[in-house]
């Protein structure tokens, strides 16, 4: 199984697992003399079977993670650096927008109001981060459609 087929499995169980917890919830109570639409222990086995699916499904995605390799980093180190940079994009875009933005003044003796930092060059920064996202993904997504799953 290549580990891109892993992940959307992992994606699925994950879906059932939401899904059982909602169904279990609404079959907790019932009004005294009925029945419930669902047995909860008929709900409570098969949350037992997703989980037991899920957590040996996980560790063998971390495995892989952990021994696949490209370009000295192994994918764990590949997969953090994505998101790190998408953590860095979201905080430089935010200042970004509060840096560039105007403040206008109606008359001359209002304080006036300048950025702190020169915009186009916190522009050119995001811009490299953004491409370097961009790479850092491609290259996850092709080990992710070539890699065997441990």
């Amino acid at each position: 199984m290549k580990l891109a087929t892993a992940l959307t499995e992992r994606a699925d169980l994950q879906t059932r697992l939401a899904e059982l917890q909602k169904r279990l919830n609404n079959n907790a109570k019932v009004q005294e003399g009925e029945k419930p639409a669902e047995k909860p222990e008929a709900l409570l086995e098969e949350l037992d079977v997703v989980l037991n699916s899920l957590e040996e499904l996980m560790a063998r995605i971390n495995m892989t993670n952990s021994v696949t390799k490209s370009d000295g980093s192994t994918l764990t180190e590949l997969l953090a650096k994505r998101d790190c940079l998408k953590q860095r994009l979201i905080v430089m875009r935010s200042f970004l927008n509060n840096a560039s933005q105007k403040v206008d003044r109606y008359s001359r003796t209002e304080i006036k109001i300048v950025s702190t930092v020169s915009v186009e060059m916190l522009q050119k920064q995001t811009d490299e981060a953004a491409k370097q996202l961009r790479l850092v993904d491609e290259k996850i997504q092709e080990l992710n459609w070539t890699t065997e799953l441990v």
